[in-house]
């Protein structure tokens, strides 16, 4: 298969590009950043803040993308470039797409890195290593990975590796087939932790913090949060929605499809905030957010818990699921991006594509420990105080992806005439497009553009 899709490669079903645009939505975030968010900012109060911003921006956004996707039937720039030719529009507007596939191999190139931590935790937790560990050990434990570059490389090098040999294979029997295996893996771990929870966590306290609605704290800011974790969490700006919306057959609904994928994906985050703060709860733990919570907090309840050897290694098990399906998503984009203008064979582009995002990788490993105090764009306002690290993840979670999502609102809103767009999204001229039109012209741009600026000017 090529990169494009001109090969006539499809997904082979419904339920197959669900479970890879689902798995590419869902990653660490849903499962270290979502609840405690939702907790933090009200509850059920946030999450129909968060719902509403979901539904209301999220969703036009992943409609646009794979309708483009789909009628341009290339990757996302050259799909771009199909519809604006197709359209009128210039040609141009294809950067928009390589603005994209940017963001995402810059993100491509430190999340293998934390999906190597995954892959370390889930070895310590299976041969028994946080067994009675108490909060100096687990600090220790997580310092000690830290400033292990070596072994981060190592971790970093399987990761690429396993992308390497599951999309080598195509769309079907490469990625369609991973996310098979992956996606009910996530589901089945996190159903057996939220069942766990409920018999030994303590699930009233954790439903009190995560549900119990609290309006007095929903505020401007804790809208834009909404916003911030929508747009994020769902995978807008990146491309590869566009490229998964090329391997579309003309029978799917779009309309239905990136519904589907907006519920399941949140589904996913608050199953993992039932896993999660029971047993945060029942040990008297710290209720934190990131990586403190993931490799640090979490780690004492497997310790001490009944059968924490096993349910710390499921748990594990569930963050691989979710941090290697997003990788695939990631480097799929970048690989048709490499096929398309380069004129590659796709191996080939994709032993580029791992091999730039490994060596690039490395700057990132360096950066967690013996760089931790070098802050390479200290000199621009936006980046002080940032490692290595720190500015990919900021240039690309508030800059490129915000940015994206603002130029492609703008050429679909604008660009594309009615029909296209009607013939594409396969609905009527009526309320629901109506919607989706005004949304996708009038409000989302500017609220971007607000986000955009306000997260640049309060860094």
């Amino acid at each position: 298969m090529t990169a494009s899709t001109g090969s006539g490669e499809q997904w082979s079903s419904r339920w197959g590009f669900l479970l890879a645009a689902v798995g590419f939505a869902v990653g660490m975030g849903n499962i270290w950043r979502f609840p405690y968010i939702l907790g933090e900012n009200g509850g059920s109060a946030f999450l129909f803040v968060y719902l509403a911003c979901a539904l209301a921006i999220g969703l036009p956004l992943l409609i646009t993308e794979l309708a483009i996707g789909r009628r341009g039937a290339r990757g996302a720039s050259g799909s771009i470039e199909s519809v604006a030719a197709e359209t009128g529009a210039s040609k141009r507007w294809g950067r928009v797409g390589s603005l994209g596939v940017f963001c995402a191999f810059v993100i491509l190139s430190y999340y293998t890195v934390i999906s190597g931590w995954t892959l370390d935790y889930f070895l310590r937790a299976a041969s028994g290593d946080l067994v009675n560990i108490d909060s100096a050990g687990s600090k220790e434990m997580w310092s000690g990975l830290m400033n292990s570059p070596g072994r981060l490389l190592l971790w970093n090098t399987v990761v690429h590796v396993v992308i390497f040999l599951i999309i080598r294979k195509g769309v079907q029997a490469g990625i369609e087939r991973a996310v098979k295996v992956l996606m009910p893996a996530l589901f089945l771990t996190l159903i057996t932790m939220v069942i766990y929870g409920v018999v030994a966590g303590d699930m009233d306290a954790a439903m009190k913090f995560l549900l119990e609605p609290d309006f007095s704290k929903v505020t401007f800011r804790t809208v834009m949060i909404a916003i911030g974790q929508a747009f994020f969490s769902i995978g807008i700006g990146m491309g590869s929605l566009i490229v998964f919306g090329s391997y579309m057959p003309k029978d799917f609904s779009i309309p239905r499809s990136a519904t589907a994928v907006i519920l399941l994906d949140t589904g996913v985050a608050l199953l993992a905030g039932f896993a999660i703060f029971p047993l945060v709860f029942a040990y008297g733990l710290e209720t934190s957010s990131g990586t403190g919570l993931i490799f640090e907090t979490l780690p004492l309840a497997f310790g001490q818990m009944p059968g924490g050897r096993i349910f710390g290694s499921v748990f594990f098990v569930l963050l691989i699921s979710a941090a290697i399906s997003s990788c695939l998503g990631l480097a799929e984009g970048v690989v048709s991006w490499v096929g398309e203008h380069w004129n590659m064979e796709r191996e080939k582009g994709i032993l580029l594509t791992v091999g730039a995002a490994w060596l690039l990788g490395i700057l990132s490993i360096m950066s967690l420990g013996d760089w931790s105090e070098f802050y390479p764009l200290d000199f621009i306002p936006a980046f002080a105080g940032q490692t290595i690290f720190g500015a990919l993840d900021f240039l690309a979670a508030n800059i490129l992806l915000l940015l994206g999502g603002l130029m492609l609102s703008i050429f679909f809103g604008w660009m594309v005439t009615r029909q296209i767009k009607l013939d594409e999204m396969g609905v009527k001229d009526g309320l629901f497009f109506s919607f989706w039109r005004f949304m996708i012209r009038f409000i989302i741009p500017p609220i971007l553009l607000v986000v955009l600026t306000l997260g640049l000017i309060q860094q």
